[in-house]
């Protein structure tokens, strides 16, 4: 939930609209993300809700992706998710802000009680239906386990992240709204041509997709070849495009989660 009550789900044309011409004020830098990250409060017509910005002049220059792409990128993984019908991406615009044209999200709050579904546990003490994932040690030698919930709901993220070749997804991007649903954030560095899937969330590496994974990718298929696909062609080459309609066929024909890749670091660093 934002500040205004909006959620992305239900009310997401009021948030796009909001994300759009609302007045942007900033509130203070987040320090720890890697590109220049803002956070602002929007208000438009008496309503208003926290949001992230990030101005394109803000972006960090990559060896592997074009500069000056990846609010746009910010923005196709929204456009992706709300085809999907899963909406697991917040409300994402680009938008003139104070430093310049950025992507500009919905900001989720989580709750203070919401229970964490990726972390480092005690390698002992993994709870019922948790997948380890990495093993790692604390500075004392003592043995912890990356591991995330066997979650419909993960199970879903991970199905998006394959389909738009995530990069980075942290278990910090996985954000539990107060609506109890999920939301994925921090998409600036998908929709490679080159296999770059890296993720915290490889528990199910190899299964069977579950039939409303089958179901939603062959209606994305479908909308890639026509609206979607257009309103990507904003934000993403047509190369891009083309791999990401390959990767979405790839997994109708499969039917299974990826594997880890073997010429690629299958896990972002850091995880968190």
């Amino acid at each position: 939930m934002t500040s205004s009550g909006l959620q992305p789900r239900q009310d997401g044309d009021a948030a796009l609209r909001l994300l759009r011409d609302g007045v942007l004020d900033l509130e203070g830098r987040l320090v720890d993300a890697s590109n220049t990250t803002l956070r602002g409060i929007l208000t438009l017509d008496g309503v208003t809700a926290r949001c992230v910005y990030k101005p394109v002049r803000g972006e960090r220059p990559l060896w592997d992706f074009p500069d000056g792409t990846l609010a746009g990128r910010e923005v196709s993984a929204y456009l992706v998710s709300r085809a999907t019908g899963w909406d697991l991406v917040p409300p994402t615009v680009l938008r003139e802000g104070p430093f310049g044209p950025g992507s500009c999200q919905l900001w989720i709050d989580e709750p203070q009680d919401a229970e964490p579904l990726v972390g480092f546990l005690p390698a002992g003490e993994l709870p019922p239906r948790w997948f380890p994932i990495a093993a790692a040690r604390d500075d004392d030698g003592a043995a912890y386990a990356l591991a995330h919930a066997d979650d419909p709901r993960l199970a879903r993220l991970a199905v998006l992240d394959a389909v738009i070749n995530n990069a980075d997804r942290k278990g910090a991007h996985v954000l539990v709204g107060d609506d109890d649903r999920i939301y994925g954030v921090d998409h600036g560095v998908c929709f490679h041509v080159e296999d770059k899937l890296r993720t915290v969330l490889w528990g199910w590496a190899g299964k069977r997709l579950p039939p409303d994974a089958v179901e939603m990718l062959d209606g994305l298929a479908g909308q890639l070849s026509g609206a979607l696909g257009a309103e990507l062609a904003d934000h993403l080459t047509i190369s891009e495009i083309a791999e990401l309609a390959g990767r979405v066929d790839n997994l109708r024909e499969t039917c299974r989660f990826p594997q880890p890749p073997e010429d690629w670091p299958a896990i972002p660093w850091p995880p968190m």
